[in-house]
């Protein structure tokens, strides 16, 4: 089993939206519980539990699965978590390593 913890500037709403619309598709997830602060999806790739909780100025986001740090479920909660908006006014998005950023041939 693995943990994440991010903190991010959006409301616990705001996070299990985002959620809700790109974990389903990227690892082929169904919801299987929610809450107002928390939601369960299944599939073939395992189990994700993602909990967003109000702390003053930001939310604290945790993510529990129960694959290994190296399986492909992993690697797409961390990158999730990573697009999330750090501080108030960050845009969020993708690494400087994700192939979206990558500069080809002086491209991108």
């Amino acid at each position: 089993m693995a943990g994440y913890v991010r903190k991010t500037a959006l409301s616990p709403a705001e996070v299990l939206a985002m959620a809700a619309d790109i974990l389903p598709e990227r690892i082929g997830l169904s919801r299987s519980k929610g809450s107002a602060h928390g939601a369960t999806w299944t599939g073939k790739e395992g189990t994700l539990t993602l909990h967003a909780h109000p702390h003053a100025l930001y939310t604290e986001v945790t993510a529990q699965t129960d694959r290994l740090r190296t399986s492909r479920m992993d690697y797409e909660v961390q990158k999730f978590l990573n697009y999330l908006p750090y501080e108030p006014y960050d845009v969020g998005g993708p690494g400087a390593g994700d192939p979206q950023n990558v500069v080809i041939h002086g491209k991108l």
